[in-house]
């Protein structure tokens, strides 16, 4: 439940911490970033290999702007792309494309469980699979691990959701 009668002093800890979050110009990894290397490594895996244009279809984004990002992802060694000859992930590229489809994976799970609708759970994990910390994720693995083991527990969890 959201507390109504914050401080002062709460208010500008919860202020301090958003400016935090928001304004750390030392990420140079974005979400969008790991988007990409999410969708090249699943195209590879289903196809054999990924194109710009199966990109752009995927992600819904025009082949000039697919271009710019596989060439930033290419620079900082996320992929090698070679102009009209196709692409591969790095092992940096793999590592990253591999955690953010395990965390996809994991958040599908939990909301599985807690009886959330798979078409809203999809949407809602492309929402929050980039910003949760690997903490947050291993917690959220061993909680489900526990509703799982407790089959009369989740009985009692999906009859109360509406």
């Amino acid at each position: 439940m959201l507390k109504q009668n914050k401080t002062p002093n709460e208010k500008r800890e919860r202020l301090e911490s958003i400016k935090k979050v928001h304004s750390n110009k030392n990420v140079k990894f974005t979400s969008k970033m790991e988007d990409y290397l999410e969708v090249i490594s699943e195209l590879v895996e289903l196809k054999g290999y990924a194109t710009p244009t199966d990109i752009s279809n995927y992600m819904d984004v025009r082949p000039p702007s697919v271009t710019k990002m596989l060439r930033r992802l290419n620079a900082d060694g996320y992929l090698e792309y070679t102009k009209y000859l196709g692409l591969k992930l790095t092992s940096k590229g793999k590592n990253i494309a591999n955690d953010i489809r395990q965390k996809h994976s994991d958040l599908l799970e939990f909301f599985d469980v807690i009886g959330v609708d798979s078409s809203i759970a999809n949407k809602d994990v492309e929402g929050i699979e980039h910003h949760l910390n690997p903490k947050t994720m291993k917690q959220i693995r061993k909680f489900t691990t526990f509703l799982k083991s407790k089959p009369d527990l989740l009985g009692l969890l999906n009859k109360t959701n509406v």
